[in-house]
Order: C-alpha cells, then sequence, then structure tokens
C-alpha cells in the first residue's frame, strides 16, 4: 500500500519519560507505515531544554506560527526534586506555558467517548469541552517569600514616570507574595476564540470567573466579554440559537454537576487546568481527554492533556510491563494530521486520521483496553493488554479499515 504523501510538515514536540516511549510507538506502528511523515522536529525532553538554556521551546512555538499545526508529547515541568535527578542549570518554566505564552491562544479540551466508559456524573451524555485561556495567570506570576515584619504594595509606574500604588499587606509575621498580570489584548484573543469554536461547533458557551471577589482583575474579563459579545456575536449566536452566559465559578461548577453536558465552559487560565482535569477524570480518564491550543492567527497546536506518567516510566526502565494508555497522545496526533489535511487540502490525510481515531474506539469497545480503562470499564467481557500490545491491536483494526 502506498503511503499517504505530505506537501506541509507539521512541527513535532517530543517530550519525556513514558509519554516519549509513547510518542515512538505511535509513530512506529499507527502513522509511519501509513503517511510519508514530514515533521520539522524539536525535542522538549528535559535534558535538551536545560542543554539550549531552554531555547528549544521558543524555537518550537515559533516553528508553530510558521507551518500552522503542531504536535507536542508531554514534557516535563521540573520542581526541586527534578532539577536534582536531572542536575539542571535552573528549574525551567513549563513548557507548555512557554508555548502558549508565545502563540496566545485558547485551550480547547474534551473528553474522548467510548462505550464501556462511563460517566461518574450519570447525567453527562454529551461532552463538556473545557476552554482554557492559556495567558498569564499564576503562569506567568512573580512570586517573594517574606522573612518577616514588613509593607507589601503593588506599584506601577508609568511610562512617564508616573506611580500607582495598593497596598497589599501589612505583614506581621513571615509569609509569601504573588504577583500576576494579564494583558487586555489576550483577554479579548481569548474571548473571540471561545466565541468563534462555539459558532463554529454550534454549542452555547458559559464563561464563569470570580469577579465577586476580585473586582478589578476577574471583572476585566466580564466586562471584555460582554462588550466583545454584544457588538460582535450577539446576532450570530440568536440566528444559530446559541446562548452565551456569564456567572461566578462555583456557580458554573453546581451547573456543570447537574447538567447533561454538551457545551462549552470558558476558563480563566488557573480554573481551566483545574476543571479540565476534574472533567477528564471524571468522564473517565485524563488519558481520555483531547487537547488543542487554538490562536487568534489561526495557528493550532495538538497535545494530550496529562503529564508524562513518571511511575509507569521507571517500571519501563526496569524492564517491567506497563498497560500505559496512549489515547489522548494518538489523538493529539489525529487532530495535527487531520487539520494539516485540512489547510493542505489533502483529503486522504484528514481521513486517514478519522481512520485512527475510529480504529482506537473500535478497539477499546471491542474489550482490549489499557490498565486504566479495564479497571472502569462496564464491558462484560475485557482484556487488560500492555501498551505496545494495546497500540498494536488498533493497528490491526486501522489496516482492515485502511
Amino acid at each position: 500500500m502506498d503511503r499517504i504523501p505530505m506537501t506541509t510538515p507539521i512541527v513535532e514536540m517530543d517530550g519525556d519519560e513514558m509519554t516519549r516511549v509513547i510518542w515512538k510507538f505511535i509513530k512506529d506502528e499507527l502513522i509511519c507505515p501509513f503517511v510519508d511523515l514530514k515533521t520539522e522536529y524539536y525535542d522538549l525532553g528535559l535534558k535538551h531544554r536545560d542543554e539550549t538554556d531552554d531555547k528549544v521551546t521558543v524555537d518550537s512555538a515559533h516553528a508553530a506560527q510558521k507551518y500552522g499545526v503542531a504536535v507536542k508529547c508531554a514534557t516535563i515541568t521540573p520542581n526541586a526534586a527534578r532539577v536534582e535527578e536531572y542536575n539542571l542549570k535552573e528549574m525551567w518554566k513549563s513548557p507548555n506555558g512557554t508555548i502558549r505564552a508565545i502563540m496566545d491562544g485558547t485551550v480547547f479540551r474534551a473528553p474522548i467517548l467510548v462505550k464501556g466508559i462511563e460517566p461518574y456524573v450519570k447525567n453527562w451524555v454529551k461532552p463538556i469541552t473545557i476552554a482554557r485561556h492559556a495567558y498569564g495567570d499564576v503562569y506567568k506570576a512573580t512570586e517573594m517569600k517574606v522573612e518577616g515584619p514588613g509593607r507589601a504594595e503593588l506599584v506601577f509606574t508609568a511610562e512617564d514616570g508616573t506611580e500607582t500604588r495598593e497596598l497589599i499587606h501589612d505583614f506581621k509575621s513571615a509569609g509569601v507574595l504573588q504577583g500576576m498580570h494579564n494583558l487586555n489584548p489576550s483577554i479579548e484573543s481569548f474571548a473571540r476564540c471561545c466565541f468563534n469554536y462555539a459558532i463554529s461547533t454550534k454549542q452555547d458557551l458559559w464563561f464563569a470567573s470570580k469577579d465577586t471577589i476580585s473586582k478589578k482583575y476577574d471583572h476585566t474579563f466580564k466586562d471584555i466579554f460582554e462588550e466583545i459579545y454584544n457588538k460582535e456575536y450577539k446576532a450570530k449566536f440568536e440566528e444559530l440559537g446559541l446562548t452565551y452566559f456569564y456567572t461566578l465559578i462555583d456557580d458554573a461548577v453546581a451547573r456543570v454537576i447537574r447538567s447533561e453536558g454538551g457545551y462549552i465552559w470558558a476558563c480563566k487560565n488557573y480554573d481551566g487546568d483545574v476543571m479540565s482535569d476534574m472533567l477528564a477524570t471524571a468522564f473517565g480518564s485524563l488519558a481520555m481527554m483531547t487537547s488543542v491550543l487554538v490562536s487568534p492567527d489561526g495557528n493550532f497546536e495538538y497535545e494530550a492533556a496529562h503529564g508524562t506518567v513518571q511511575r509507569h516510566y521507571y517500571k519501563y526502565l526496569e524492564g517491567k510491563p506497563t498497560s500505559t494508555n496512549p489515547i489522548a497522545t494518538i489523538f493529539a496526533w489525529t487532530g495535527a494530521l487531520a487539520k494539516r489535511g485540512e489547510l493542505d487540502g489533502n483529503a486522504a490525510l484528514t481521513e486517514f486520521a478519522k481512520k485512527l481515531e475510529k480504529s482506537t474506539i473500535d478497539t477499546v469497545e471491542s474489550g482490549k483496553m489499557t490498565g486504566d480503562l479495564y479497571l472502569i470499564s462496564t464491558l462484560e467481557k475485557k482484556e487488560k493488554l500492555e501498551t505496545l500490545e494495546f497500540i498494536k491491536a488498533i493497528r490491526e483494526n486501522l489496516e482492515k479499515a485502511m
């Protein structure tokens, strides 16, 4: 069988630990036998990021802007223990945070639904998509420890030298400080991405923050969303019968739990991080969630919405069998391949991506699955497979489909 040709490369961002192992399995078994794969490769493994002083991460983000489509493996965001383990020069920041800041996009995450994997919230019969702002807040924050009593102030110095000051706290003891920011243009891009995505998928849009407490920071998000909606999107939403509304984040959580799903829930950066993990787990597994970063200028970066599966990686290094779920990483690849095919007018590539997704779902629904799904599947006949065994089972179905 001739392999499907590609014209424009996808930006490939390799990662760390068990997901890096799975990355190679997926390419070797599920993509390269069928596609004449063209990628511009960037190694975002922690050792290489350290060797390049994290320049490779910045370069990969700019490449994503150049080529329009990227696919990213899960990566380590180092803590103190990782700095020691990998003998790092410094505690490098989150690669995802760096890439998202450069691309200035919105992350859309939605569960992958399969028969036999039932949501823990039984009334969720439709997927819930999290739209997460991908710039600023705690991910670009500056932090400080204070060792004793003193006065902390928030100071803004304008270009003309004028200072504006706000008291943060009169410390009577040791403590910690954190300063975070956001930008109106980025919030505006976030809002437009959410409204456009809702229109393209014909789903209602909810936006939630905590403006009653954060009367300036969160309220700015609320005001920008409302202004853009009324000026640019209200008529189109009404024409399509779609709803946009704002509510407090705690009210949103209560509404989500009571709902049947089938809408987009827009969140600020940290809220989206936490709530997407909650939704992924409640729908069945963190490895059953798609994730795509969409920039305002129409660039796309697809990734898995989970970590590097450190515990399984250490077992793998010891030669012990693992049963790691590769589905989110497979769907990162299929998302990128489908979008590359769409942008290039390469129907065969887009169709291949759809067949790979269906083959993956069919494999699970036939009873063949990894350990995380085996534990929660309601199927009567099911079989727990090791990581590579599962990928090869998908390949069997894919070969039939092709």
